[in-house]
């Protein structure tokens, strides 16, 4: 039997909603398991256990409120939650308590999930000081950033969702250290009110979960989509475009033998895989989004450096006194440049393939906990406000978690969903469910 701790989002909620499960008792479940295993991982900067147990005790004495009933969920610590503290990771603000919840945290806890803490980050989710967590599978190893708390949570049994935020691959590629599912909407469709961005024409939030059913359950809650699939979808001739992209070197050999061996097991399946480039107006976007994200940045920092400048990490304070150089029109030319690829891209998933398969990272996890790893296998795709999807697929040679991300067009969240859906029970088929942490309790 599967432990109450180890129980999908989507099981869980099926059981709590008919009153085979009570909240209480998941809850308590998944606070066990933080117990156990959070003095190795140390996932959370602010773990709020009585008010979890509050919360689940009032959930099970009223009918259930919506489709999160009980599920538990973790916040990242650059998104608000009423009455915990949101410190970004960062001194200037020790023992900030926003008075209300950011929006998706609203969203959430309306729908009857119960809210378990704060997720550690890299400082305000951009690059400053790293977080203390450890990856779910080895803690001396990276579980990736920003979102580092949130991807390890879940791996590890202490959540059942997690909220994170990107800004370049601060989720597809935690999600990828950790073996972990993760879901990059497309940007815009989940409010980020209540949440500190750095870049807003990028930043993006989205969640980590246990398997593509839960992600697509959060989907639904957040109404991402005016329509969704009525029936499963199937691979026979989907079209899948294979992009290796300008880093295939550097990716390790284990990264790129996740990658093909995916593949062909899809095209075993019935996809058809299409070897896809992209336009070479392309190759200048890397450029156009670091433009992006240091104009914004300057700003969205703008009020720390002015309030706080001897707390910022220096690396948040170079970006907000503009250390770079930008000006406004390389802002407006950048975002320009953004603009037309997004419909470009959107034109070449019409004509060519339904979805991109690439890596979601340069393969296993790097050693130590000041290196994150880096975002060029993801940044393209943020740029682009597509949506992303990152599904493991087993354990390199160091036995660590590679994996692979898919991409659709914006605004194809829920036809991405269903695809993935597809996609990762073909994966499983072909080369066995993913291995859990063998982190001892």
């Amino acid at each position: 039997m599967t432990p109450l701790h180890d129980l999908t989002a989507s099981d869980a909620a099926t059981r709590l909603q008919s009153g085979a499960l009570s909240c209480e008792a998941i809850t308590r479940a998944t606070l066990t398991r933080i117990d156990a295993l959070e003095p190795q991982v140390r996932a959370y900067a602010h773990l709020a256990a009585d008010e979890a147990l509050q919360q689940a005790r009032t959930l099970d004495q009223a009918p259930a409120q919506g489709a999160l009933h009980g599920v538990t969920i973790a916040v990242k610590d650059v998104i608000d939650v009423a009455g915990m503290p949101t410190t970004f990771n960062t001194p200037a603000y020790a023992g900030h308590r926003p008075g209300r919840d950011a929006a998706c945290v609203a969203t959430a806890r309306a729908l009857g999930a119960v809210i378990l803490g704060k997720t550690d980050t890299v400082e305000f989710g951009a690059n400053g000081r790293s977080a203390a967590t450890g990856n779910a599978y080895a803690p001396a190893h990276t579980p990736g950033g920003s979102s580092s708390g949130s991807a390890a949570a879940v791996a590890s049994g202490m959540a059942q969702i997690a909220f994170g935020t990107q800004t370049g691959g601060s989720i597809i590629r935690p999600a990828a250290y950790n073996g972990v599912h993760a879901f990059k909407p497309t940007h815009g469709l989940v409010c980020a009110e209540g949440a500190k961005v750095y870049a807003p024409s990028l930043d993006t939030i989205g969640w980590f979960a246990r398997g593509v059913a839960d992600l697509a359950l959060m989907a639904r809650a957040f109404q991402l989509a005016d329509a969704w699939p009525q029936a499963p979808a199937t691979l026979a001739g989907l079209r899948i475009g294979v992009y290796k992209g300008p880093h295939w070197d550097r990716v390790d050999a284990s990264g790129q033998q996740a990658l093909l061996r995916s593949a062909h097991a899809l095209a075993d399946a019935g996809a058809t895989l299409v070897d896809l480039s992209l336009p070479a107006s392309f190759d200048t976007l890397p450029q156009a989004q670091q433009v992006i994200i240091r104009a914004e940045g300057r700003r969205t920092f703008l009020s720390e450096l002015l309030a706080h400048p001897d707390q910022l990490n220096p690396n948040i304070r170079a970006t907000a006194e503009n250390a770079a150089g930008y000006r406004v029109p390389d802002l407006l030319r950048a975002q320009d440049q953004a603009g037309a690829a997004r419909r470009d891209f959107d034109a070449l998933l019409t004509q060519r393939v339904d979805l991109v398969l690439t890596p979601p990272s340069f393969g296993q996890a790097p050693a130590g906990l000041e290196d994150t790893g880096s975002p060029l296998c993801n940044s393209l795709w943020t740029l682009l406000h597509a949506p992303c999807l990152a599904v493991p697929t087993g354990l390199g040679d160091i036995g660590l978690p590679v994996g692979i991300q898919l991409v659709g067009p914006r605004g194809g969240d829920a036809q991405l969903l269903a695809w993935a859906e597809a996609i990762d029970a073909a994966l499983t088929a072909a080369q066995g469910p993913m291995p859990k942490p063998a982190l001892k309790t």
